[in-house]
């Protein structure tokens, strides 16, 4: 079963597992489970996704109800009315705060303006070496996309050199490596956290939230900062 984080009359919101695609795709045709077919049955109405999550990112996703509302939340994302917060871990000690202005190439070749603003909350450092640093250290950041590219914030903090913990491409194979045969971990670690706009139709201010999953928390353990990220 899918956890419900948000449902009224015209929208409903899940807390997407990691590993889950949102609906079929051509270019992943390992999978047989998607989150759409998944909520319709288990809800027992069609719906229309408003956005996209990486099959690799947890947290929220959001479903219009029916068409009309689809049409209205799909302008929402459009105008960039929907505030997104999201948690990823990164390699190294990233800048306390910044803005990434860095344009992204769509897979016609095509140039995209991408913004993406973050805060560092923590830092750690582990005693495990890492190439010929004698310890290996990382940065949990709250980052808040402006604009929403395919892929905009694993590519954006690679290109900053601090790449999200668990990515490929875009990350550290190395660290990756080391996470996977160290500690078992092989979840990318970025999750879509929170979720904040004014309803389509009311114009109330809805602001949902998701609670991270198990493998995020437990390398949250890891790190000495399960303290940090609380819901």
């Amino acid at each position: 079963m899918l956890e419900i984080l948000y449902r009224d009359e015209h929208l409903i919101a899940i807390n997407k597992p990691h590993g889950l695609l949102v609906h079929r795709s051509s270019i992943a045709n390992d999978a047989s489970e998607f989150a759409l077919q998944l909520l319709r049955d288990q809800i027992g109405q069609p719906v229309y996704p408003a956005h996209r999550l990486d099959r690799k990112t947890g947290g929220i996703l959001l479903f219009s109800l029916d068409k009309e509302t689809d049409q209205k939340t799909q302008v929402l994302f459009q105008d960039k009315k929907m505030d997104k917060l999201y948690l990823a871990i990164l390699r190294g000690y990233c800048p306390e705060e910044g803005t990434i202005d860095y344009p992204l190439l769509k897979e016609n070749g095509t140039s995209q303006e991408a913004i993406t603003h973050y805060k560092r909350l923590a830092t750690a450092e582990i005693d495990v070496p890492q190439g010929k640093f004698p310890t290996s250290r990382y940065s949990l950041v709250e980052a808040n996309p402006e604009t929403g590219r395919m892929h905009q914030l694993r590519r954006h903090f690679a290109h900053i050199m601090h790449p999200i913990i668990g990515d490929r491409p875009h990350g550290c194979n190395k660290q990756n490596k080391l996470w996977k045969e160290r500690f078992e971990m092989d979840t990318m670690l970025l999750h879509a956290s929170e979720l904040h706009f004014d309803h389509p139709w009311t114009g109330k201010k809805i602001k949902i939230r998701a609670d991270l999953n198990s493998e995020f928390k437990r390398v949250l353990s890891i790190l000495d900062l399960q303290t940090v990220a609380t819901f």
